[in-house]
């Protein structure tokens, strides 16, 4: 039997549902409560109203929001960059050879040495608030290690992504169109029974555009929905392609023509911003205010990887995106947990209403503003997942 609990005295509840509280879209509830019955959520409203429940807990005026949905990561892999990002910052910029020093580590490592470090970077996600994370693999561009980078993260989220086009295979260097052969072939085939999505780093030094569509359209033909890294580093056609093949998301949109933006408002492609890799690059920020004012759907993620962006904190990000995307505190936080539940083609985590995962984020302050507010705070005071205290 299932066990209710009910967390009282909330100082300010973000449901992201606007038909609740203040009307806005987190749905602002002061003075709040929200009635967990098992894995889901029963009932959100004022303290006062609480239902009786078996348990009670005191949230003793703090804030309460949805767990973070962390829509794209990169964390099946072995090794360290240090020395890159060292060099990085004292002058050399960002390309996307960097990757093949994480292929050769993570294809050295044993099953047990890349479950253990992702484990480590999900424990470090969850104390940061993060409920859900997407992962990817591309850090082996074997057949063989693709399928096993799948494998192992299939045990720990729902939400994986076949990547083996993160760039052309080292083994392949001088044959692209057969590595292609292989991403669309033999390796999706070991590849698709382990994921959900398909993905590929469209971008000078990875894939251009006519390679993209064909593995998009390749593992849609296998039943993977397709996401996509686009514009990045430059203009391209990668935010065009997500939106032809109706991509769940388009990753990074650093570089945008109005058409791409008009591309994206016009359709259910979710715009996924990643400002740690520009924190971590020196690169420039995307533009959220402009996809924003155009009605574009807009998420944040992390981008925790190695390379070029190795951070896990999703509140990290929150702070960045409003301090340097010109996204306003609310925005970030919807971008972060709604947002990112978008992305993932998901309706039953990034809010709190009745039927929704109880997925939720306890901070040691009185309003989700503090997480711009007060940056690089450890502000995550408790965290449930699917209804059962994961932290604090």
């Amino acid at each position: 039997m299932s066990s209710s609990t009910a967390i009282t005295n909330i100082a300010t509840l973000v449901t992201n549902d606007p038909s609740l509280g203040d009307g806005s879209p987190l749905g602002l509830i002061q003075d709040a409560a929200v009635v967990i019955d098992g894995d889901r959520v029963a009932w959100t409203g004022e303290s006062s109203k609480a239902l009786a429940t078996d348990n009670r807990v005191d949230a003793g005026g703090r804030a309460v929001l949805p767990g973070f949905v962390d829509s794209h990561s990169h964390l099946v892999f072995a090794g360290d960059r240090t020395q890159e990002f060292n060099a990085r910052m004292s002058g050399r910029s960002y390309t996307a050879g960097g990757i093949r020093t994480t292929v050769a580590a993570t294809r050295a490592a044993t099953d047990a040495e890349l479950e253990a470090n992702l484990t480590h970077y999900l424990d470090e996600a969850l104390r940061q608030g993060t409920t859900t994370f997407e992962t990817k693999s591309g850090y082996g561009l074997t057949v063989e290690d693709e399928a096993r980078a799948l494998r192992i993260a299939a045990a720990h989220t729902d939400e994986v992504t076949y990547l083996g086009a993160h760039i052309v295979s080292p083994d392949y260097a001088d044959d692209p169109a057969a590595y292609v052969a292989l991403v669309t072939g033999e390796m999706l085939d070991a590849c698709a029974p382990y994921a959900r999505w398909v993905d590929v780093f469209c971008e000078k030094g990875a894939f251009d555009g006519d390679q993209a569509r064909a593995i998009l359209t390749a593992g849609k033909a296998k039943g993977l929905t397709p996401r996509i890294h686009a514009n990045q580093l430059s203009y391209g056609p990668g935010v065009q392609l997500a939106v032809e093949l109706d991509a769940a998301s388009a990753d990074h949109c650093t570089h945008l023509t109005d058409a791409d933006v008009d591309a994206l408002a016009n359709s259910r492609t979710v715009a996924t911003l990643l400002p740690g890799a520009e924190f971590s690059t020196r690169a420039a920020w995307p533009d959220a205010r402009r996809l924003l004012d155009a009605g574009v759907t807009v998420a944040l993620s992390t981008d925790c990887n190695p390379g070029s962006s190795f951070t896990s904190s999703v509140p990290f990000c929150v702070a960045l995106a409003v301090r340097d995307m010109r996204m306003t505190p609310d925005e970030a936080v919807w971008s972060a947990t709604a947002g990112g539940a978008a992305a993932l083609r998901r309706g039953d985590i990034g809010l709190l209403t009745p039927g929704a995962y109880a997925d939720l984020t306890l901070l040691d302050a009185p309003s989700h503003v503090h997480l711009a507010y007060r940056p690089g705070v450890p502000l995550v005071a408790g965290v449930w997942r699917r209804g059962v205290r994961a932290l604090g």
